[in-house]
């Protein structure tokens, strides 16, 4: 079955031909901060300040750059450290609106800041879907994930009225059960406890065979995850803010994201999947601050919660 149908052709090759494809990873040089505009804040443990939707961050400078991003963490903005537009940001300001800048041209902003977290769904699900597609074992799927990508690619070439005039909560659901099928075969050889959107708040699992799991949609904020085995656990939309994955296994886990584990703790004996970066706050297996190598992508600027705005950290809505 079609995602929707799309404004134009479907594309030949799906911006989610893979997970980590340059479509889906945030480039903060190409793109006008609209993170940092469109978006609202909301004054909590995450952010320092409110902030209306359509009004620029305090910190955000004339180049789009935000002043204070090597150190948004200790100014109270970890929110921003943790958020990921998925390349919503550059595809809204270089492709949707053709390189204008809304403070040069009054009368994109607002067009612009709507299409912004409409796109931001899309690439997300682009990006779920590049995942399940470099899955070997998803094989028999893979034909109806190709159509997926592609008409999702071709939503995000349209045009800002189309953009806006999405109904986005279907479509989540129709990619969200392809997903789902992807996620049973990769896992069908070593299915794990069922644990979909489980209250696993402060959960002790130190040491947990979590082995293909499903923790879809789990709240696993503050839980003891260290030393668990999560190889191949389902992680779409789970919860992982400060949840502690110092020594724990991630091999090979479905559809985790670099802002799950900038949202965890963690140390140098944590195992990651290939990918992804260890973030700097995770400490040394000795309890020293790690240190990290310079990340080869742009570091995205703001954080969202689940109702489009800022606060909570990370998306459930794709579980």
């Amino acid at each position: 079955m079609p995602v929707l149908r799309s404004p134009g052709p479907v594309s030949d090759t799906a911006v989610g031909a893979g997970a980590d494809a340059p479509e889906v990873r945030a480039d903060c040089s190409r793109c006008f901060g609209l993170c940092c505009v469109a978006l609202p804040f909301a004054r909590s443990a995450d952010f320092a300040v409110d902030k209306p939707a359509g009004t620029p961050c305090g910190n955000l400078r004339p180049d789009s750059r935000c002043g204070i991003h090597d150190r948004l963490r200790d100014r109270g903005f970890t929110g921003c450290t943790v958020f990921d537009c998925f390349g919503a940001g550059q595809q809204v300001s270089q492709v949707t609106f053709g390189g204008r800048d809304w403070r040069g041209d009054l009368g994109v902003a607002g067009p612009m800041f709507a299409v912004f977290p409409v796109m931001r769904q899309l690439h997300e699900l682009l990006r779920y879907l590049g995942d399940a597609l470099a899955r070997p074992e998803a094989a028999p799927v893979h034909a109806e994930l190709q159509v997926a990508a592609g008409e999702l690619s071709a939503l995000t070439r349209a045009d800002a009225d189309t953009l806006t005039g999405l109904d986005v909560p279907p479509l989540r659901r129709t990619v969200s059960d392809l997903l789902l099928r992807a996620s049973e075969l990769v896992r069908a050889g070593s299915r794990g406890r069922e644990l979909r959107g489980a209250d696993l708040f402060g959960a002790r699992l130190r040491g947990a065979a979590l082995g293909g799991a499903s923790l879809r949609g789990a709240l696993l904020v503050a839980a003891d995850l260290s030393g668990a085995d999560l190889r191949r656990a389902d992680v779409i939309g789970a919860d992982l803010r400060d949840a502690d994955l110092s020594g724990a296994d991630l091999t090979g886990c479905l559809f985790l994201t670099q802002a799950q584990l900038d949202g965890a703790r963690g140390d140098s004996a944590t195992v990651l999947p290939d990918g992804f970066t260890r973030p700097a706050h995770w400490a040394d297996a000795d309890g020293s601050r790690a240190s990290r190598a310079a990340s080869d992508r742009s570091r995205p600027r703001g954080g969202r919660d689940r109702s489009g705005g800022r606060g909570q950290r990370g998306s459930r809505r794709a579980s």
